[in-house]
């Protein structure tokens, strides 16, 4: 009950601020954003469906031309509140929400938030959240790479509940949440347990940003709960006009079983460098690791689990800031044979990938 006095004592707080604060009649300013990513992917496994990993989300089909996103999305901003409604589709929407009914699998974000304060540095959001876990985007011109890191792929991409953000100056950025499970926007059937995270960024320049998210709760029923524990750590650094460095590092541990005081661990470590050719070109080179010997996350029904090494090589052409084509080739490699091919399973995988995305954004009410 605790989780729910604070947040009365929330409300309670900012219908006082209200009363008294002339802001909140201020016009708001409406935007569109509108994004959609064409994908084609050759895997030289050749695996007998089009679709390809279980493990991965994005740009996950064989041979085939297909649309990895799409979305509308519509944006309130306003000194006093603020909201996103954005719907999508695509193979994105059809492989990260399978586990969501209907139209709800079209629901990309959707969230309204209030001030809390009269510094503004205080907000509420609630709804369905961008996760505040991880470096990487589903739109894909957000991030470094093509492709998505089996680190972003494994872990929440959306979380739905509230988050309490504040913003005690322009360096720090804290967070607390409250939602209904690991990458749910319905809870577990059967699950009763909130599951809870926070966030702590810290920047002390434009060119740095360090981050800690966690994640505490649960994947399964009431009746088999075993309680989980995630840690996210991430450092964003632009070294020079031309090159920009990402570093990762994600664990965690769930229980064996419920009420054990055994866990299982899983963990992934990646480094990202882009260099800035010139105006319109780019490059990326992608290493990284992820060990998840017990099948907490991604279950292979293999002696070793799932170890995995991979590196990719990324490059990007845009000759205009919204259009963005990309090519990129990605080498998994594996201790056990976890990579289906057109006639067994083997410890190898290597794709040639390409993409071209586009992204726009107005002001309506300008």
């Amino acid at each position: 009950m605790k989780q729910y006095a604070i947040f009365a004592l929330l409300l309670i707080s900012f219908n006082l601020s209200a009363q008294v604060d002339s802001t909140w009649n201020q016009k708001p300013q409406i935007n569109i954003l509108g994004f959609a990513d064409v994908f084609y992917v050759y895997d030289f496994n050749r695996p007998p469906s089009t679709e390809r990993q279980p493990f991965l989300f994005n740009h996950n089909r064989h041979n085939e031309f297909n649309l990895n996103l799409g979305l509308v999305k519509f944006g309130v901003e306003h000194v006093k509140y603020r909201a996103n409604f954005a719907f999508q589709t695509g193979t994105y929407a059809n492989d990260n929400y399978a586990a969501e009914p209907g139209v709800l699998k079209n629901i990309f974000e959707a969230t309204i938030g209030i001030s809390l304060n009269r510094k503004n540095n205080l907000w509420l959001d609630a709804g369905v959240l961008p996760s505040h876990i991880g470096f990487e985007s589903a739109i894909s011109t957000d991030n470094m790479t093509l492709t998505r890191s089996l680190l972003a792929e494994n872990s929440p991409y959306f979380l739905t509940g509230t988050k309490l953000t504040f913003n005690p100056n322009h360096n720090w950025e804290i967070a607390a949440l409250m939602v209904n499970g690991w990458q749910r926007i319905q809870r577990l059937e059967g699950n009763s347990l909130p599951s809870f995270g926070s966030q702590i960024t810290y920047s002390p320049s434009e060119k740095t940003s360090l981050n800690w998210s966690t994640f505490i709760g649960t994947d399964d029923p009431d009746s088999t709960r075993r309680m989980r524990y995630f840690n996210d750590f991430y450092g964003l650094f632009q070294l020079t006009e031309k090159v920009h460095l990402i570093t990762a590092f994600d664990f965690g541990f769930q229980q064996h079983e419920n009420g054990s005081s055994d866990y299982n661990f899983w963990f992934s470590p990646i480094i990202i460098s882009q260099y800035v050719i010139n105006k319109t070109w780019k490059t990326a080179i992608r290493a990284e690791y992820y060990q998840d010997k017990s099948g907490v996350i991604i279950p292979t029904n293999t002696f070793n689990g799932f170890l995995t090494t991979g590196i990719s090589l990324n490059i990007d052409y845009s000759p205009v800031k919204n259009v963005v084509g990309r090519l990129e080739g990605r080498w998994l490699h594996s201790k056990d044979s976890v990579f289906e091919t057109n006639t067994s399973f083997s410890n190898n995988n290597f794709i040639i990938g390409t993409s071209i995305a586009i992204k726009f954004s107005d002001t309506i009410n300008n």
